[in-house]
């Protein structure tokens, strides 16, 4: 009879691109020793991070099942997002976690399990198999157990980081920890980022965790601790099926139990956390390093051409076109809503024409919404004629109220309110000499129209045509950029730009600025 088992399970996940090339990785401790029992890693193809956290997650708790069915678990974890949904704190939106989460409820008692958020330095051994799976796929081959190093770097990691082991004497468990210490500062062996040497095997698109056996079904790298059989034994992982709900799968959030939305509104009041939840983690392609996080650069997205592609559901695409030219957009003057409204000058008509052709040309818009500015309406219209579109108006859409400075230039701004123009420039929710909307303000109302729009186009792409700010901040929201970040985008007349935003939150900016049509 198997005795009971305390095990901790790390799993990690990530994508190079969110969504793009997605593995996971997964490993099984022994809670008392720190043993690595089992490993498990697997490249599943175009995925977001949070998709690849989930299924490391599964992944992890089926290989501690294999080994000790009655254990009790300790997950440990990275992804706030993750542990905050399977503890039952944090709502599950998005349609492809939640059948995750469930699966993940269902592989052991829910009384067994305990979750803890752990920072990414604590988390290199599941974030290195994630990365070598991940390096795996990409040159078209399969994660293989036996060409992994992510045991021997972690141990190596964790002995270089720790104090040396203490105890009384005859202290076996102290003893044993000496020994590994000592043979695994011999290892000597290469981070799987600058390894460069990926294991051979099946080609990648295979279902598993790494090799198969003699059935045929996946099996995850273990030390069989049930029988002493030795690491060679590798005991084979199942489907996990069964009956029953995860319990927090419809749970309502309340005030102090935050939905993970997706949203980085610090215009709101809301604190965007250091973690990554969700998808703001994208692993850097064979570094090794693991997940970044919102306030590191992160890799560019690996995309098809077009403005829709493979994703975890079909995202809402917002195509973002600024209106063409009026006799003030080459004056650089001040020009939003609460000014003359004026209309395209010759210029800005024939940018309208020449990005209208541009569209049609693609053919992938399916629905045209405008701000209700007369330039955006003009520039909307000549689009819609060339697609046989109707135009929907969205007051959101509008420009900034500018108050006192509408029609004045920078410069004319500076010599009548020197004032009031530093402290615009200094924070965003400084408003405009005379009554005008501050950045913050706007902030909040394009934030307000993108989640209606969002919600009301699903899997469709949308052409909103509107003005600098609304497009800058929507382009800043999908980035979790702070508000400085207006000044620091350049946007010209009838540019294009894209974002695209999934159902679980996350967004992707596609294209910013694009004016190859004007040329």
């Amino acid at each position: 009879m198997t005795s009971a088992r305390e095990l901790v399970v790390e799993a990690d996940g990530g994508s190079r691109g969110n969504p793009g090339p997605a593995g996971y990785g997964a490993v099984v401790l022994d809670a008392a020793t720190g043993e690595t029992l089992a490993e498990a890693a697997e490249y599943i193809g175009v995925a977001t991070n949070n998709v690849a956290e989930y299924k490391g997650l599964v992944a992890g708790l089926k290989a501690a099942r294999e080994l000790f069915p009655d254990a009790t678990v300790h997950v440990r974890m990275d992804s706030k997002l993750v542990v905050e949904q399977m503890s039952g704190r944090w709502k599950i939106k998005h349609p492809d976690m939640k059948p995750l989460a469930a699966e993940a409820g269902r592989v052991f008692p829910a009384g067994r399990v305990r979750y803890e958020w752990i920072p990414r330095e604590r988390n290199k051994h599941a974030d290195r198999l994630a990365n070598e799976a991940m390096d795996a796929g990409r040159l078209g081959r399969r994660w293989e157990p036996s060409g992994s190093t992510a045991s021997l770097d972690a141990s190596a990691a964790r002995n270089a980081a720790a104090p040396p082991p203490s105890g009384p004497p005859g202290d076996a468990r102290a003893g044993a920890a000496r020994a590994r210490a000592a043979l695994s500062g011999t290892a000597g062996t290469p981070s799987a980022g600058t390894s460069g040497a990926p294991s051979t095997g099946t080609p990648a698109g295979s279902s598993g965790t790494s090799t198969a056996g003699p059935s045929g079904s996946p099996t995850a790298r273990t030390s069989d601790a049930r029988t002493g059989a030795g690491a060679g034994a590798r005991p084979t992982t199942d489907g996990g099926t069964g009956d029953g709900l995860f319990a927090a799968e419809d749970a309502t959030a309340t005030s102090s139990t935050p939905v993970a939305s997706g949203d980085f509104e610090a215009e709101a009041g809301v604190l965007a956390s250091t973690d990554h939840e969700p998808g703001t983690k994208a692993t850097g392609a064979g570094t090794g390093t693991g997940a970044t996080r919102a306030d590191a650069p992160a890799p560019a997205p690996v995309q098809p051409q077009g403005w829709s592609g493979p994703d975890m559901g079909a995202p809402a695409t917002f195509v973002l076109l600024r209106h063409g030219e009026t006799a003030l957009t080459p004056e650089k003057r001040f020009s939003g809503s609460g000014g003359s409204d004026p209309e395209l000058s010759a210029a800005g008509l024939r940018q309208a024409e020449a990005v209208a052709a541009a569209l049609a040309a693609r053919g992938t818009i399916q629905e045209i919404v405008s701000s209700p500015l007369t330039r955006c309406r003009q520039t909307a219209a000549a689009v819609a004629a060339r697609l046989g579109l109707d135009v929907r108006i969205e007051q959101g859409l509008r420009e900034t109220d500018f108050g006192a400075w509408e029609g004045l230039t920078f410069g004319e701004v500076r010599e009548r309110y020197p004032e009031d123009l530093d402290a615009w420039l200094a924070s965003s929710k400084a408003a405009p000499t005379g009554g005008g909307e501050s950045f913050a303000t706007v902030a909040r109302r394009v934030a307000a129209t993108r989640d209606r729009l969002t919600a009301a186009h699903a899997g469709r792409t949308v052409l909103l045509v509107t003005h600098v700010t609304p497009i800058k901040t929507l382009v800043r929201l999908a980035l979790g950029a702070p508000p400085e970040s207006l000044f620091r985008m350049e946007l010209s007349a009838a540019s294009i730009s894209a974002v695209a935003y999934y159902a679980d939150g996350n967004a992707s900016v596609r294209l910013l600025n694009d004016t190859s049509h004007l040329r």
